[in-house]
């Protein structure tokens, strides 16, 4: 009976949280279409989520392109199917390697700061000290990062794809051999709107998880500077598990046939 009972809890306690979190997103999301709007906030979280995040994302990206093209040469040797390499380094980046990466390494930046400055604010009550100057924390803080995950990461994921794509050119063209102009007609060839358009929806869902996952543990944290340290752990942990959730969910809602 222990066992169940403690089964019972954990499910319980699952549930709750995810009610907890669909509320909190119910309330932000409502937020972001209703005035006022404050745009000096909206203007800041849109540069620190997209101009920002540039650096990590392109590198990310270029170097998984560039690996991506070097072992699809391998795997594709032993078949005398090299030809194919343009077609899996742009498929695989802007359907997966692009929107995914990008908004791993956004959770892992933005996430974690998100989680940390609301979660310092909650505990050294400036949160409370909104309210009492009647301005709702939800509007002020929450919305403003809802509305730029959900912008800057698809514009992101646009600049991940295009740097990833040429990653993979440089080493299929310097160093595996590969005629260039052979390889860029391969490449537009396999390119399709349907690709491109999977990975920007993908990414605006990953921007809406990040930011929301950051400001929702911020925003409920407790216990002083550990709990603001949890927040963060958990806010990029949660990130991370739902992205890959939420990955496969639209795979199978876009490719499924």
């Amino acid at each position: 009976m222990r066992a169940l009972q403690l089964i019972g809890h954990v499910v319980l306690d699952f549930l709750a949280t995810v009610g907890r979190v669909v509320l909190f997103a119910g309330v932000g999301l409502s937020h972001c279409v209703r005035p006022p709007f404050y745009l000096r906030n909206l203007g800041r979280q849109l540069i620190e989520i997209g101009y920002y995040s540039l650096p990590v994302v392109g590198l990310t990206a270029i170097f998984t392109g560039m690996v991506l093209a070097l072992q699809s040469y391998t795997g594709f040797s032993r078949f005398s199917a090299e030809g194919a390499v343009a077609n899996v380094v742009v498929v695989s980046i802007t359907r997966e390697l692009g929107p995914v990466l990008a908004g791993l390494m956004v959770a892992g930046r933005i996430g974690a700061a998100m989680a940390a400055e609301i979660g310092t604010m909650r505990v050294t009550e400036q949160i409370d000290a909104l309210s009492t100057l009647s301005t709702n924390p939800m509007k002020f803080m929450v919305a403003p990062r809802l509305i730029a995950g959900v912008t800057m990461l698809p514009l992101l994921v646009v600049v991940a794809d295009i740097i990833g794509v040429f990653g993979g050119y440089l080493v299929a063209v310097y160093k595996l051999g590969f005629n260039p102009a052979n390889y860029l007609q391969n490449t537009f060839d396999a390119l399709q709107t349907e690709d491109v358009v999977s990975g920007l929806v993908k990414a605006a869902v990953f921007g809406l998880i990040v930011t929301l996952m950051g400001c929702y543990h911020g925003y409920t944290s407790r216990g002083g500077a550990q709990g603001v340290g949890a927040a963060t752990t958990n806010a990029v942990v949660s990130s991370a598990i739902l992205i890959l959730c939420f990955d496969y969910i639209l795979t199978e809602l876009f490719f499924s046939r």
